[in-house]
């Protein structure tokens, strides 16, 4: 069992999450139950699958729950890019955070090694 607030990479999927939230309040009104739904979950997942994973009995399990935050990682970049296509964020700020998700998977991936 890991402690997984002493995990830099939970600690950055949570600045993540955060500023994925700040980013969605500036979305219109009617993409409440679309999109903002979608990348709130998303977003969220990400940090409490780390957690939920370093919780458990076997580095197995840890790396399955990570493998499942990695994925939510992609579903957040697969909608910013959509975000941006539909005018709701601009490149630059697309741009900005795609760079953070990027490190953040290539951490991730970089713990699931380390546990294998």
């Amino acid at each position: 069992m890991h402690n997984f607030k002493d995990l830099r990479v939970w600690q950055k999927s949570i600045e993540l999450t955060t500023e994925i939230y700040a980013l969605l309040s500036t979305f219109p009104p009617e993409e409440k139950f679309g999109l903002i739904s979608q990348m709130k979950r998303a977003a969220v997942s990400i940090p409490s699958n780390i957690a939920e994973g370093a919780g458990r009995n076997s580095n197995k399990e840890f790396k399955h729950f990570l493998s499942v935050s990695l994925g939510s990682l992609f579903e957040i970049e697969t909608q910013l890019i959509i975000a941006n296509r539909l005018g709701l964020i601009n490149t630059e700020v697309t741009q900005e955070t795609n760079v953070k998700i990027s490190d953040l998977q290539r951490m991730i991936f970089a713990l699931e090694k380390t546990i294998s």
